[in-house]
């Protein structure tokens, strides 16, 4: 369901909550106080979108987030051109970094589970450096097994944890959520994609200035050339907000 007092919307189908980033803070703070109930954040992109068409669970899934962060700038574009609403990007990593910043402040105790065992330790470790009064209380890397989980699930429980940040990627990420985060005991679970990786530094994030100018994905597909089969969605989502603007939105306007 929508956070309350943020707007939900539709853009191309995929829920998206109309917010910024302040916005986005506070609520996912106040989510992690209240221990009483699991709540989760999803980010919503492109490559999201076309995958919630082609996956009924992880489509379920998200229509249930209590947060879904407009993340890509397609999504952006395409809810000025269809909705005719202005919303504010908010990445999910932004939001993640944010998170553990006020976490010594409002005393949110953090879990970081995914990503490979160096740059787990590696990203706990630059965080710590970032923000020295950051409450990390465990962290373990991706690779757990499944015969491993209900130890896991167990352990984060055992930790006290108020946010359990998740970096396992989509839609494997939201599965793990989805399937065992309610034994975790935690009040906010985070799916953040790569960004332990980002964090540790093995992939680079664009600069800030390519962030500003919403280039974001540009310089990650020069950086990483191979990632040209995955932007290809980013030109069918184009060309769908495009088709949509030009052909079916000037028959339902009133």
């Amino acid at each position: 369901m929508a956070a309350n007092n943020i707007e939900r919307t539709r853009v191309l189908g995929a829920p998206v909550d109309a917010l910024t980033m302040k916005t986005a803070v506070e609520r996912a703070v106040e989510l992690a106080k209240d221990r009483t109930k699991l709540s989760y954040v999803v980010a919503i992109n492109p490559e999201k979108t076309f995958a919630l068409r082609e996956n009924a669970e992880l489509a379920r899934f998200v229509e249930g987030a209590d947060l879904a962060l407009p993340d890509g700038i397609g999504v952006v574009w395409a809810s000025r051109l269809l909705n005719g609403r202005k919303i504010e990007r908010v990445p999910g990593a932004d939001l993640a970094e944010a998170v553990c910043a006020r976490s010594g402040v409002e005393g949110l105790n953090l879990f970081f589970y995914g990503a490979k065992e160096e740059a787990s330790a590696a990203a706990v470790e630059e965080l710590r450096r970032r923000y020295p009064d950051i409450r990390v209380v465990g962290r373990r890397n991706g690779y757990v097994k499944a015969e491993e989980m209900e130890a896991l699930t167990r352990e984060i429980a055992d930790s006290n944890a108020d946010v359990l940040i998740v970096a396992l990627g989509s839609p494997r990420q939201e599965r793990w959520i989805r399937e065992h985060a309610a034994r975790t005991k935690v009040g906010l679970c985070l799916g953040v994609g790569g960004t332990l990786d980002t964090f540790a530094g093995t992939v680079k994030r664009a600069p800030l200035a390519w962030q500003k100018m919403n280039l974001e994905w540009f310089y990650r597909l020069l950086k990483q050339p191979s990632r040209l089969w995955r932007c290809r969605r980013l030109l069918y989502y184009a060309v769908e907000t495009a088709a949509r603007f030009f052909l079916v939105k000037p028959f339902t306007r009133k």
